[in-house]
């Protein structure tokens, strides 16, 4: 393993991962991110992520059976592991114990 901290990027990819299931393979993910991160990527950008996620040892990856709708080609699916639930436990923890120490109410919002 490389390194066991994830960038913010990263962190989205493996949100999509472990919301989509049996169906997260790069275009899904890429999907899934795009619609809640509001912008677009790159496909490359997925799968450099999702290789990095796997040498970092948060996710593995199996071939999919080949489907008719792909021309026959199979899609690689990808799986997070007990270390990527445990590191996005505690990115999450990191960020809700921030979150607590803001007052909003002190703070214009620009409208």
């Amino acid at each position: 393993m490389k390194g066991d901290s994830l960038g913010e990027f990263e962190e989205l990819v493996l949100l999509a991962v472990c919301g989509l299931g049996t169906e997260a393979y790069a275009n899904s993910i890429k999907n899934e991110v795009e619609t809640h991160a509001g912008r677009t990527y790159n496909l490359s950008a997925i799968h450099a992520s999702l290789y990095r996620l796997e040498d970092k040892g948060f996710l593995s990856s199996h071939m999919g059976d080949p489907t008719q709708k792909r021309g026959g080609k199979r899609k690689r699916i990808f799986r997070p592991t007990n270390m990527a639930i445990k590191a996005l436990k505690k990115s999450r923890e990191i960020r809700e114990s921030l979150w607590q120490n803001i007052d909003l109410a002190t703070f214009k919002m620009a409208n």
